[in-house]
């Protein structure tokens, strides 16, 4: 037959359980795919073109 769990043993397994599951979601969040080195030349050619009389948006 199944023994009672004490209230603060239960407590405990919750606290503990939500302790895991923060630090399984704090990594996931970090883990994200990595910047690449070279931006590319779609990145680099939209800055050479010159434009005249045009008015740029903010930085």
């Amino acid at each position: 037959m199944l023994e009672r769990t004490s209230t603060t043993e239960r407590y405990t397994r919750g606290v503990a359980a939500a302790v895991v599951a923060v630090a399984t979601l704090i990594l996931a969040a970090n883990a994200g795919p990595a910047r690449a080195a070279d931006p590319g030349p779609a990145y680099q050619v939209r800055d050479a073109v010159p434009t005249q009389d045009t008015v740029r948006a903010g930085p």
